[in-house]
């Protein structure tokens, strides 16, 4: 990365503009998954704003689809298993890069109400199971899963759960409750968030951006994780270490304030309607990992789960899910480390008849974005995915 536009990078003279980082991120061999723009062009008409963003698209077209009767005439498959990660109160901040994987106390309320008011069988994992490889019933089934293993899960996501009695399954990377896990992509938050301008180093050149604003410092956020999660583990665990030390973030104390303890999760074990899962021991990207790692991730993950909680953990979740994540080979491996079933973060529904891989299981993962409700009963209706987009996964 030696042109004369990444030396105006390296000394701050650039703003980390969509396309400026679209470049650096090719330049530096940075995988590009499906683009998510971090720029809304704004259409001015007779004095208002709408925008072109494509999230209000989508969410217009859903809103259509609802409306219009479409989604009720194209129902697909038996049911759909719902992906969160945090549930807590609304932030004001505006940096916010994560503010999509999030969702209000509030919100999870008015979705249980209205998955009761719908009729949908709220079920368990392993009821998600034997729908799969049965005749499909009548009934239509919701399954609600929380990734992560977050603190907020047993403060503000677990009293409403445990008040409507609906069955959940939690997710859980063993190093975390352990106080070993690296939430990486919060100390990235947190780093780019204090700062307005910020260097690191990266395939061992020293880099400078520019962060003044909000937009700016989204971009950033996009770019780096994007590139942090091509790395390997080791590689990995140094980039964001040296990051933290040099803004003085303290990456571990970080790690353990977000994260569920041992103490949370003997709560979550003692009720019936729980079920515990497991998400490896350090959630990696398991498809930047040797077959003998990822092995040694799953295996290590579930023993120490049933070690702690005294009982089988048969579900896993591959971690982040999407795929780009995860290859063929790790469902053979999943089946291998014992497991039942694997949910993955791809989006679809949920087949019956054994039409839907148990080890490939798709998940709609919940924009917290998204609030309205009419938008959610379009896409558990399954008329938003293709026919067959539920067994999807990528090859090795």
């Amino acid at each position: 990365m030696s042109t004369k536009g990444n030396d105006k990078l390296a000394e701050g003279r650039w703003k980390p503009t969509a396309i400026a980082l679209s470049r650096a991120s090719r330049r530096a061999g940075v995988t590009q998954h499906p683009p998510k723009p971090a720029l809304c062009v704004q259409i001015v008409l007779k004095g208002e704003t709408l925008s072109s963003d494509p999230r209000f698209l989508s969410n217009l077209k859903l809103e259509l689809a609802y409306f219009s009767g479409r989604a009720w005439l194209n129902r697909r498959g038996a049911g759909v298993i719902l992906r969160f990660e945090r549930v807590r109160p609304q932030r004001r901040a505006r940096f916010q890069p994560l503010r999509s994987h999030e969702i209000t106390p509030e919100f999870l309320d008015r979705t249980i109400r209205a998955l009761k008011r719908w009729r949908y069988d709220i079920v368990s994992m392993n009821e998600v199971r034997r729908r799969t490889v049965t005749l499909a019933g009548r009934g239509r089934f919701v399954c609600l899963t929380f990734d992560g293993g977050y603190k907020d899960l047993i403060s503000s996501a677990y009293p409403v759960l445990s008040r409507h009695g609906v069955p959940f399954t939690v997710y859980l990377p063993t190093a975390f409750p352990d106080g070993i896990g690296e939430a990486w992509w919060l100390a990235l938050e947190q780093v780019i968030a204090r700062e307005s301008r910020l260097s690191l180093v990266m395939d061992r050149q020293e880099r400078r951006f520019n962060i003044p604003g909000a937009a700016e410092k989204h971009q950033l956020y996009e770019f780096l994780f994007r590139w942090m999660r091509t790395l390997s583990p080791s590689d990995l665990s140094a980039a964001i270490r040296d990051l933290c030390t040099r803004y003085t973030v303290d990456l571990a104390a970080l790690s353990r304030a977000a994260s569920l303890d041992w103490m949370d999760l003997t709560k979550l074990a003692a009720d019936p309607l729980v079920t515990l899962g497991c998400a490896t021991v350090n959630y990696p990207v398991l498809s930047n990992l040797k077959d003998a790692a990822v092995l040694r991730e799953m295996t290590m993950g579930r023993a120490v789960a049933e070690a702690a909680f005294r009982r089988e953990v048969l579900h896993f979740a591959y971690p982040f899910g999407d795929s780009a994540s995860w290859h063929h080979k790790h469902a053979v491996m999943v089946e291998e480390a014992g497991f039942v079933s694997a949910v993955s973060a791809i989006p679809g529904v949920v087949e019956a008849e054994g039409r839907t891989g148990l080890y490939a299981l798709p998940r709609v993962s919940w924009d917290g974005r998204r609030r309205s409700l009419r938008a959610m009963r379009v896409i558990l209706s399954g008329a938003t995915f293709p026919l067959a987009r539920s067994a999807t996964f990528k090859d090795s």
